[in-house]
């Protein structure tokens, strides 16, 4: 199994030469929900194009292509005719409600919903918690090549605590569009509350993102979101990605234990100029998984079938 020539890096992606047959049988219908291509104001290795052809290489089901500024719907819907309809492997695209969309716009999700986007992620880069780990941490986010305006935090609540009136709007278009609903950056309290009114507004697909980083979960709390029917998504660049940056595998199989495999997903969150390829870290994880006692199935599970089951209606 070898990458396609472009963007393949050999020192980031060194190790997809060689073969590892049982993993990559494991990759056959693959699905990954958080792949970062271009085009974006962050540097980018990989087109959207590039990373479907990349995907289909191993056999992928589908990917979602995300960007932290602006919808990339209609970037996937014009390059059907560019080459995009012809790749095995299905692109999704979404929008995630940072100040560069409006914040916390139902117009945006309604439009990039019905033009056929499957994902809305509340506040990324926006997010109090985003912004204050930002000024505390290394949290690894490159500079935009485009400048920008900082950003400046937007909250789901108002300052007694309730869900803002705009945010059960985006909630009520999701439920009608029956999308997939994703946590963001949100910290713990307001991913909880964003839960609750989603739940409640009848969202039947929710996402906990990368629990571990700027979310700030630990793993009972996960664990309690995961008893609400909330999927908990671990990106694996963060236990298969460069060397100087890794987290302890343990602390993965962990969560997957006690919030279970069927309440959680794992994605690559990749794509970024200095990073191994989505495939490559994919690839990684397999192995890894396998490496530490994991069953096959459940690595099914984990890097398809439930992804799979959320991603598709």
């Amino acid at each position: 199994m070898t990458a396609v020539d472009y963007p393949f890096n050999p020192e980031a992606d060194e190790d997809r030469k060689v073969p590892d047959p049982e993993a990559d049988a494991l990759l056959a219908g693959a699905v990954d929900l958080h792949q970062h291509p271009g085009p974006s104001p962050f540097p980018r290795r990989m087109s959207i194009l590039d990373a479907a052809r990349d995907a289909a290489t191993v056999g992928f089901r589908a990917i979602v292509a995300k960007s932290h500024h602006h919808s990339m719907v209609t970037d996937i819907l014009a390059l059907r005719t560019a080459g995009l309809a012809d790749v095995p492997t299905e692109v999704y695209g979404g929008i995630a409600l940072n100040r560069t969309v409006g914040g916390l716009n139902p117009y945006a999700v309604e439009l990039a919903l019905r033009m056929g986007g499957r994902m809305v992620w509340f506040p990324t880069l926006s997010s109090a918690a985003h912004v204050r780990h930002h000024e505390h941490h290394d949290t690894g986010f490159p500079t935009p090549e485009v400048e920008l305006r900082p950003n400046e935090i937007i909250s789901i609540l108002d300052e007694r605590g309730t869900v803002l009136p705009e945010v059960r709007d985006i909630l009520s278009v999701i439920a009608a569009e029956d999308a997939v609903l994703t946590c963001g950056h949100l910290g713990v309290e307001e991913s909880q509350a964003l839960i609750d009114a989603a739940l409640e507004a009848g969202v039947q697909r929710i996402v906990v993102n990368h629990p571990c980083f700027v979310v700030g979960a630990s793993v009972d709390q996960a664990a309690a979101w995961g008893r609400q029917g909330v999927t908990i998504e671990h990106c694996i660049i963060m236990y298969f990605g460069r060397p100087e940056r890794r987290r302890d595998l343990n602390e993965l199989l962990t969560f997957i234990k006690e919030v279970g495999v069927g309440q959680t997903i794992l994605s690559s969150d990749s794509g970024q100029k200095n990073n191994p390829l989505p495939v490559t870290l994919y690839r990684r994880a397999v192995r890894g998984l396998l490496d530490a006692g994991v069953a096959e199935v459940d690595i099914r599970q984990l890097v398809g079938t439930n992804a799979g089951n959320l991603l598709l209606p």
